[in-house]
């Protein structure tokens, strides 16, 4: 089967950072799918386990987590899906990646995909919806007050993936208002069409801007990256008794000064469930399934920003580019080999 894998980590401009191979066809058993992969999109967990994993000696790395596809066959263990079904998902850290025709992934974190969007269109969402929800709903727990602090969740980086969809799980299952940061006109643009209450440019001081709002010193902070830059100002927009939450890897992140506010501090990565194979594992898969709801009701829609075609190394690259530039806003899709 075809694939994008690479053996040496590194920067994406070095010549073999990403190529096109040839793998064997992997068999499901247990409780996996095989899923034929029609799209792909690109996280920023692909450019970091690009630049630092190496794959076994002789091996290759296939990179790649959230996909769209079509189940072709089964594990013997197997219940909630057959050959034919349609599904999404955003995959395990510690498999092979979707950026191959064929792909295994255990059913227990797989959901149906939605059926009023395309496959690009739904390609872009798994992933980046299963952060935003086990961060908004199991971390930070939104819907919990906050004594005396402003019903309202600021979303630093609002305009990237996570924050696009964050800020439409908040607008359509809850009633927080949603204060989002983005630094400039288009991705400002970007986050009110979304449904965010207000917007702040994250390029200048960030309490002052929430002050000025008006509404209170907000219960809840949620970081999607440049936490580190951002702290002092998180530390001090952030109401007493907050709940705090951050999803990028600071390189140290001193939160001695949440003490005096006694504010709680949450990590999230989507991946802990799969890695660890937690009892709730399938949480993922139900959390997926109400997703296609939303999505089949008009309630959510696809964040992908743009398309790319065919799903192959130059493709791929020029993705891993437009998104390590820091300058992307909402998703990046690759569709069909």
């Amino acid at each position: 089967m075809k694939a994008v894998a690479y053996k040496t980590p590194g920067p994406i401009d070095r010549p073999d950072s990403l190529v096109d191979t040839s793998l064997d066809k992997p068999s499901p058993e247990g409780r996996d799918l095989l899923v034929e992969v029609k799209a792909v999109s690109v996280n920023p967990v692909d450019y970091k386990v690009r630049r630092s994993a190496a794959p076994d000696p002789g091996e290759w790395k296939v990179l790649g987590w959230d996909a769209v596809g079509t189940v072709v066959a089964v594990g013997d263990e197997v219940r909630s899906f057959k050959p034919g079904d349609d599904v999404w998902y955003a995959g395990s850290i510690s498999r092979p990646g979707s950026n191959s025709e064929f792909h295994l992934v255990d059913e227990r974190i797989v959901g149906p995909k939605p059926s009023t969007v395309s496959d690009a269109e739904a390609a872009a969402l798994p992933l980046t919806a299963i952060t935003a929800w086990e961060m908004l709903f199991d971390r930070l727990d939104v819907r919990k007050p906050v004594p005396g602090a402003a019903q309202a969740v600021v979303i630093i980086g609002a305009a990237g993936g996570v924050g696009s969809i964050a800020i439409q799980l908040l607008r359509e299952l809850t009633d927080v208002t949603v204060i989002a940061t983005a630094s400039r006109p288009e991705t400002q643009a970007w986050a009110r069409s979304l449904g965010a209450h207000y917007t702040v440019d994250h390029s200048r001081p960030i309490a002052d801007q929430i002050a000025a709002l008006g509404i209170g010193a907000p219960a809840f902070v949620f970081s999607t990256n440049q936490t580190a830059k951002h702290l002092e100002e998180i530390v001090a927009c952030i109401a007493p008794q907050g709940r705090f939450g951050l999803i990028d890897d600071p390189g140290a992140l001193d939160v001695s000064a949440f003490k005096r506010k006694s504010v709680s501090i949450h990590w999230e990565l989507m991946f802990t469930r799969a890695l660890f194979e937690t009892p709730d594992m399938e949480e993922q898969g139900k959390l997926l399934t109400e997703l296609s709801r939303l999505v089949d009701a008009g309630r959510v829609k696809t964040t992908a920003t743009e398309v790319l075609h065919p799903i192959n190394a130059q493709t791929l690259k020029k993705a891993h580019a437009m998104l390590e530039s820091g300058t992307a806003r909402g998703k990046i899709v690759v569709e069909g080999f």
